[in-house]
């Protein structure tokens, strides 16, 4: 059986309109460095967001959502920041930011495989 490792995880967060404090949640990234592994999956709900901003450029915010899971995985495609360490891109993408796209404080667990980290936390937070 595998060793247990610990992990760090944080939800993304659409959050339209800053100043009334509504957010939905919109992905996950996962960090566990003793198994080498960084992911992010994204889900963008057009209904829910549109009925608090219907204005928003659901586009422009799908864009930078995916630009997220590129980050983690490392393509070259996602800028400067996808060339740095696994665990600076981990800390970039998880610093606090005043942007529409924010990540929750980071929590941690325990896990024995990385394999299904990422679909159990997903169906968690975003289903």
């Amino acid at each position: 059986m595998p060793e247990p490792a610990s992990f760090d995880y944080a939800i993304l967060r659409l959050v339209p309109r800053v100043e009334r404090q509504e957010f939905i949640n919109a992905g996950v990234i996962v960090f566990c460095p003793e198994k080498r592994y960084l992911a992010a999956r994204v889900h963008l709900d057009r209904d829910r967001i549109q009925a608090l901003w219907a204005d928003i450029d659901l586009a422009l915010v799908e864009k930078h959502l995916q630009a997220v899971e590129l980050i983690c995985v490392g393509d070259p495609s996602a800028g400067p920041i996808a060339s740095l360490s696994q665990r600076e891109r981990f800390h970039w993408l998880v610093a606090p930011r005043s942007t529409i796209i924010q990540p929750s404080p980071v929590h941690t667990g325990v896990c024995s495989e990385t394999a299904d980290l990422l679909d159990r936390l997903f169906q968690q937070f975003l289903s």
